[in-house]
């Protein structure tokens, strides 16, 4: 899946806009090109895969989702999915990121839908009192740990 924005939307190059977005630069040493990859895990699979080219003043995104590596003997590539609700999700999330998007997620030859409203964002003050925070670091030091017998009673 592509997605192609004027250069003069990004505020940075597209490969500092790309790792602020939590994309990770790799490098092909066989066929010497540069792409970027976010993974799900761990492991190396599976991620997703983009391709960033620049032509006429045009930045265009090239997306795709690897599941797994090649597993077949002498296979330099491995199939890759293009047009994946997961691959829709994260072109709506770089629109969003560059002031494109308006909040509709669209999959491919569906309806548009809206996020769903589990997705909300919870906000919590801090522990610490940031105004003191010597008598906040007072206190952690006079804290004596607790012997055995006060974790295992829960005191």
């Amino acid at each position: 899946m592509k997605l192609s924005v004027r250069r003069e939307q990004l505020n940075e190059a597209p490969e500092a806009f790309l790792h602020h977005s939590g994309w990770a630069l790799i490098h092909d040493r066989r066929r010497g090109v540069s792409s970027f990859v976010k993974r799900f895990g761990t492991g190396h699979y599976p991620r997703l895969h983009l391709y960033v080219d620049e032509q006429g003043g045009q930045v265009i995104f090239n997306m795709h989702l690897d599941q797994k590596e090649a597993s077949y003997a002498g296979a330099h590539m491995h199939n890759a999915e293009y047009d994946n609700e997961l691959v829709a999700a994260e072109i709506t999330s770089i629109k969003m990121a560059l002031g494109m998007g308006d909040g509709v997620r669209q999959t491919n030859n569906q309806a548009p839908t809206k996020p769903s409203s589990s997705e909300n964002i919870s906000i919590t003050k801090p522990q610490y009192n940031q105004n003191n925070f010597v008598a906040d670091l007072a206190e952690i030091k006079n804290a004596k740990p607790k012997t055995f017998w006060q974790k295992l009673l829960g005191l």
